[in-house]
């Protein structure tokens, strides 16, 4: 497996938008501080890189997600063989630019991580922002 997978690239919150600021490396993912972003139209993240703010990350195969769903009161919901990864926050659904939703993007194999916000990221974020408030699994 390729390094590039866990690179991504830091990205500034400005008022409405996010300006993306290329790594040195070039990265092949834009960051939005709720989740990374596979920038090429054909790229596919294999697995599915969740964070919590607590330091713990699980890592999930795409080929095991058996179904996604996304409900505006639960947020989103991975199901995983009978097991389910719950991702909460707001704007899950939201477009952040054009064509760049959270929900789409899991859906379509195109977000290589998801992290939850710190208390701060969650205050700063802005009205429209996506914002991962609790990943429980």
């Amino acid at each position: 497996m390729s390094d590039k997978f866990l690179h991504h690239r830091p990205g500034r919150l400005t008022e409405d938008r996010f300006d993306l600021v290329p790594s040195g490396d070039g990265g092949a993912i834009d960051d939005f501080h709720s989740f990374g972003w596979l920038r090429g139209l054909r790229e596919r993240a294999t697995m599915l890189e969740l964070r919590k703010k607590s330091g713990d990350v699980l890592a999930i195969g795409y080929q095991w997600i058996e179904r996604v769903e996304f409900n505006p009161t639960d947020g989103i919901t991975l199901h995983i063989h009978g097991d389910k990864i719950c991702i909460k926050g707001r704007n899950l659904n939201a477009e952040i630019r054009p064509e760049v939703r959270l929900f789409q993007g899991i859906a379509r194999h195109r977000v290589a991580w998801v992290q939850e916000a710190d208390r701060s990221g969650s205050l700063n974020g802005g009205e429209r922002a996506t914002i991962v408030e609790e990943i429980v699994w």
